[in-house]
């Protein structure tokens, strides 16, 4: 049986990537009618930033050789870090029981938001590999960052990304779905660029829905 964990990172509470991430996650249930599903709003309810505890963790899994998730309960030996772990258990329970992990971001400033940046950090281990798991990640741009567009260079978020689940997870199956210029339905300037991003949105959507009819 599969399982699809399934993050939201927008500040919005109507966003463009809520809707594409929804649209990965009903279709991915219909599919998987006995499947998993684990939901986290990362927005409403954020992750804290890891502190110096975490980091002494931290320093105790790299002392063993890497991580381990069945040892890392017997590394705290301070209520502080008892209080760490404590954060950081349900996270890495709900990531360590997913096959797939769908991610809803907004691009803010050319990233990610630091709701998102904070689960990651809370997540992270030395030599922590997620092997055979799969991400998803779909996201709303303000602007065009596709390839061959002007800002094409500042599109930190997915380089950021996949660079990261490649380089630390050890993932290889990451996807990624855009939909851009979202600022075009408010900006003036865009206005005359609102029909390529309903053109970007409805191909994003589609997209979603046909990859999770695969994954």
């Amino acid at each position: 049986m599969s399982t699809l964990l399934h993050l939201d990172a927008s500040a919005r509470r109507r966003s463009i990537s809520r809707e594409l991430s929804a649209e990965f996650a009903t279709a991915w249930r219909a599919e998987h009618p006995d499947g998993g599903y684990l939901y986290r709003d990362l927005a409403t309810r954020p992750v804290p930033f890891i502190g110096e505890a975490w980091t002494e963790l931290c320093d105790a899994v790299l002392s063993r050789g890497g991580f381990d998730p069945e040892e890392l309960d017997g590394l705290a030996t301070t209520p502080a870090q008892t209080a760490a772990l404590a954060i950081l258990r349900p996270l890495l329970d709900e990531v360590l029981a997913a096959d797939v992990i769908l991610i809803g971001t907004p691009m803010y400033n050319y990233s990610i938001p630091a709701v998102l940046k904070a689960w990651l950090d809370q997540l992270t281990f030395p030599r922590m590999s997620l092997g055979h798991r799969r991400f998803v990640v779909v996201s709303a741009r303000g602007g065009s960052y596709s390839p061959g567009a002007p800002k094409a260079a500042f599109d930190y978020q997915e380089r950021y990304l996949r660079d990261f689940f490649a380089g630390h997870f050890a993932v290889t199956d990451t996807v990624f779905v855009h939909a851009e210029l979202a600022n075009s339905r408010q900006d003036p300037a865009l206005a005359d660029r609102r029909a390529e991003h309903d053109d970007s949105y409805a191909k994003a959507t589609e997209t979603a829905r046909s990859l999770a009819a695969r994954y």
